[in-house]
């Protein structure tokens, strides 16, 4: 072929750690709009992102060139540095160390898009911990329970 081309859709999901502070109600949009930001720099494309005080949902559609360790890496590090400057309250925030990518296809990218709004609403029934127990079965990946958040 003469032509690289590529068309992935990853939902990535993480959570803060077991110790950091939890977003506020109203800077939670501002995260969610940063890491957008954030995601589009790397020459991927962010179609969402979401979640709640304490998680992101995120699904993007990466360039031919990136590798999902770099993006994931440039969210997080830098979203943290960001919110630090918003308020001292968030001095000690910081984001567990793993995550969470799941492919997507193309017949289920709206899907997941709502999926992803409608995370408010979704969590007033379901913690995180059984949301993301049951991606990881939907996926048939293995886990070890005691490290899902464990830091």
């Amino acid at each position: 072929m003469s032509q690289s081309l590529c068309k992935l859709y990853l939902h990535i999901i993480f959570h803060t750690k077991t110790t950091s502070p939890v977003m506020d109600e109203e800077h939670i949009p501002q995260m969610h709009a940063y890491i957008g930001a954030l995601v589009n720099t790397t020459g991927c494309q962010v179609l969402c992102v979401g979640g709640i005080e304490n998680h992101i949902h995120a699904l993007i559609l990466f360039s031919k060139t990136e590798t999902v360790a770099h993006v994931v890496e440039e969210m997080k590090r830098n979203s943290s540095r960001w919110i630090k400057t918003v308020s001292l309250k968030y001095e000690k925030f910081a984001w567990q160390s793993g995550y969470a990518a799941f492919s997507v296809s193309q017949s289920q990218v709206d899907t997941v898009i709502a999926y992803i709004r409608n995370q408010a609403e979704h969590h007033k029934k379901h913690s995180f911990k059984d949301e993301y127990l049951n991606f990881l079965r939907l996926h048939k990946i293995e886990y070890d329970e005691r490290y899902v958040l464990s830091d």
